[in-house]
């Protein structure tokens, strides 16, 4: 059985492919995405500052992962990733910072992840790809599905304002975030 909380030791690190080179500055889009709270979100019109960190695919525990999942670079990490967002929760919120996870998994797919590893904040679901296609994210093919890469950006004031691509290990993105909103 896989343990989704831990990160195999030879996984392959990602590269930067230049996929999220164009992201500073762009203009969240004007988009209403469903929340595992219930609600929907436009990151367009957020007011506080915005942590949106994009993830391929979460795991459930009795089910396997894709076949040639860890060898897909940046792929494994999702569970670990949203763990260290939750252990950073109160950090970030102290700093002026909403959180969102977000992925292409249904809704009621990610409220079971929320649910088992009680994260204090809402996912997104963008199942139809409208935020990836949108922002022009970078993509991968697994098992049939486009998932999106990993990458973290800050909204600020309605626009990108920093980016972390690509984020390995996963458990360390909330680390770079904690650094981009302390230099304000």
């Amino acid at each position: 059985m896989t343990n989704y909380e831990t990160l195999p030791d030879d996984l392959p690190v990602p590269v930067d492919d230049g996929g999220c080179d164009h992201l500073i500055g762009m203009a969240a889009p004007d988009l209403d995405l469903p929340t595992t709270d219930g609600g929907q979100v436009n990151l367009a019109q957020l007011a506080r500052k915005t942590v949106i960190y994009c993830y391929p695919k979460t795991g459930v525990p009795g089910v396997a992962l894709p076949d040639g999942w860890d060898q897909i670079p940046g792929a494994r990490g999702c569970t670990p990733q949203s763990c260290a967002f939750r252990d950073q929760h109160a950090e970030l919120d102290a700093l002026g910072a909403d959180v969102f996870g977000l992925s292409t998994q249904s809704t009621p797919y990610q409220q079971e992840l929320v649910n088992r590893l009680h994260l204090p904040y809402p996912v997104i679901s963008d199942a139809g790809l409208a935020l990836a296609c949108a922002l022009r994210l970078p993509t991968f093919e697994a098992d049939g599905e486009t998932l999106i890469k990993r990458v973290t950006f800050i909204v600020k004031n309605g626009k990108i304002d920093a980016v972390h691509y690509p984020v390995f290990p996963s458990h360390s993105d909330p680390e770079w975030v904690l650094a981009q909103l302390s230099k304000e």
